[in-house]
């Protein structure tokens, strides 16, 4: 049975052009950019174009680009990097795991941290962002767009707080990456984090932008690659993949293709509170990126949900693949106000470049009766509560 992916936001399928620029740096043109001969520096020519590609979706210099691992190493390293003991960070509280744990970390080696609330639709307040700040506060970290609900964050205006207050601004844009335009003097941050594998790259490379002059401290030593801020050998194939995915996600915002996303995920969700009762759009009160949707469903576990999609052909998710399979509440929705069983009733659906409207239609013609079929199974249903069906 041919799957239909919508779980975008987890990981992309690697686009044929990406993949094709990326074979020949796994033989031919192998090389260490590191080496002075011929084949390090034909790796050197491919480093240096991919970080012109990535510099160019951000609005940034090349040499304020580190390659790193992943959007977690990159959000790590700004933060690791820019914060000591006895030092302040401003960050809210429906960050991806990468921030919420490395500020943990930071906790406890003697930092303080202000977790700054959202509202109902999953944004930031600005003000509050302006009320957490002290005297020792070194760093703002606020995501762009939030992983599971699309959400987008008012970076611009955080942005300008955090340069009133002389205080350094990291934003996590790896779920912003390819469906707003970025810029980051626009945004106005210090640090800006993405990553390959959202935007139809490869795993396993990602970016740190870090503005020139900001004093990022290394955390792996041993070599002088990417400025010194970031020692081991480059992943050529994987930043010639993501240089490639960097132009088509550049391309992308002004092809239309944004725009059809947004028409799916609307069409999806306008079905979804049609046909089934006691659902609804988490974060809908909110500008979200085009293609993502959370939905809650009364009564029906998520887990069981996502995997009962799965067997009729589709693939979904309850939220953060690094958090999938886990019982606990989702932390983004309950800091919008949902409930622990709401929460876990929720699903996240995310498209990507490679979906069609078919796709859609697909999930519109099994979603409801998956969901019936779950809570008639439910101890907690009542013959009151059904599915609406059309022919």
């Amino acid at each position: 049975m041919a799957i239909v992916y919508l779980d975008n936001n987890a990981t992309t399928p690697v686009l044929p052009e990406v993949l094709e620029a990326m074979l020949p740096y796994f033989s031919e043109k192998f090389g260490n950019p590191s080496s002075l001969h011929a084949c390090g520096q034909r790796a050197l020519v491919a480093l240096r174009n991919a970080r012109t590609s990535v510099a160019k979706l951000l609005g940034c210099r090349t040499t304020e680009i580190i390659f790193t691992s992943s959007g977690t190493e990159g959000d790590n390293l700004a933060l690791l990097g820019m914060v000591a003991p006895g030092d302040h960070v401003i960050t809210s509280a429906i960050e991806h795991s990468a921030i919420l744990q490395t500020c943990l970390q930071l906790e406890r080696i003697g930092c303080r941290v202000t977790r700054v609330g959202v509202n109902s639709s999953g944004q930031v307040d600005p003000g509050e962002v302006r009320k957490a700040l002290r005297p020792d506060t070194k760093l703002i970290s606020v995501m762009m767009a939030n992983n599971e609900t699309g959400v987008l964050q008012p970076v611009e205006e955080i942005g300008r707080i955090a340069k009133e207050a002389d205080v350094w601004f990291h934003t996590d844009a790896v779920q912003a990456a390819g469906k707003v335009p970025i810029n980051v003097e626009q945004i106005g941050c210090d640090l800006l984090t993405i990553t390959a594998h959202k935007i139809h790259g490869p795993q396993g490379t990602s970016a740190l932008f870090v503005r020139r002059g900001t004093p990022l401290r290394p955390q792996t030593y041993g070599g002088r690659q990417e400025s010194g801020r970031r020692s081991g050998t480059e992943n050529i194939p994987g930043v010639v993949g993501f240089g490639c995915a960097c132009e088509t996600a550049g391309r992308s915002l002004n092809d239309g293709s944004q725009e059809r996303m947004g028409l799916w995920r609307d069409k999806l969700e306008a079905a979804v509170l049609e046909q089934i009762p006691d659902v609804g759009v988490n974060g809908a009160g909110g500008t979200r990126v085009s293609n993502t949707s959370n939905i809650y469903f009364d009564h029906v576990g998520g887990d069981s949900l996502v995997i009962a999609l799965s067997e009729r052909g589709v693939a979904v998710s309850r939220g953060a693949a690094c958090t999938s399979g886990e019982e606990e509440s989702s932390s983004v929705l309950m800091a919008m106000g949902l409930s622990g069983e709401r929460s876990r009733s929720s699903l996240r659906f995310s498209i990507g470049k490679t979906n069609t409207e078919q796709d859609i239609d697909h999930l519109i013609s099994v979603l409801p009766e998956a969901v019936r079929q779950l809570r008639e199974a439910s101890p907690f249903f009542s013959s009151s509560q059904r599915v609406v069906t059309h022919e």
